[in-house]
């Protein structure tokens, strides 16, 4: 884990040669599907469960870029990126903000949702509970601003 949070709201710089070292990880390109083992994406989605919400954005998003174009792994990235953020967002205070960023999640997970899923061993998408992370953004946005908590995405 990063020694140190980057905090937006205290200017605290970002534990860049931390973060390096597992955007090293990414390959160039994923070769059909992003591996649910893969040691970036495992580790993009712990620092949002250990509340490193800017840091998972970065790598998640590493790891989005070189995913292949329109396949599900891809889609359901920008859903756990979207949520990063969001969670970013409460942790600045800005509500209305992360509840936006959490819509767009949603509406992500229920495209996904439309596409049949391939059946490709070992992919992010088909090992990923999907539907439990859907349920858990759902009743975020419908509970009262104020009892709004933070999103884990692989306690899920």
């Amino acid at each position: 884990m990063p020694r140190w949070p980057h905090r937006l709201d205290r200017k605290t710089e970002a534990d860049h040669d931390t973060l390096a070292q597992a955007k090293a990880l990414v390959p160039m390109r994923y070769a059909g599907v992003v591996p649910a083992d893969d040691p970036a994406l495992r580790y993009g989605l712990a620092l949002n469960d250990a509340g490193f919400f800017w840091e998972a954005h970065e790598i998640l998003e590493a790891v989005w870029k070189v995913a292949p174009q329109r396949g599900r792994d891809r889609i359901l990235l920008r859903a756990c990126i979207q949520v990063a953020n969001a969670n970013l967002k409460l942790s600045l205070q800005r509500p209305r903000a992360a509840h936006r960023l959490l819509q767009d999640a949603l509406s992500e997970l229920d495209e996904l949702a439309l596409r049949p899923p391939a059946g490709i061993a070992g992919s992010f998408s088909e090992h990923f509970p999907i539907a439990a992370l859907a349920s858990a953004i759902a009743h975020q946005l419908v509970i009262d601003e104020a009892e709004r908590g933070l999103i884990n995405i692989i306690r899920i």
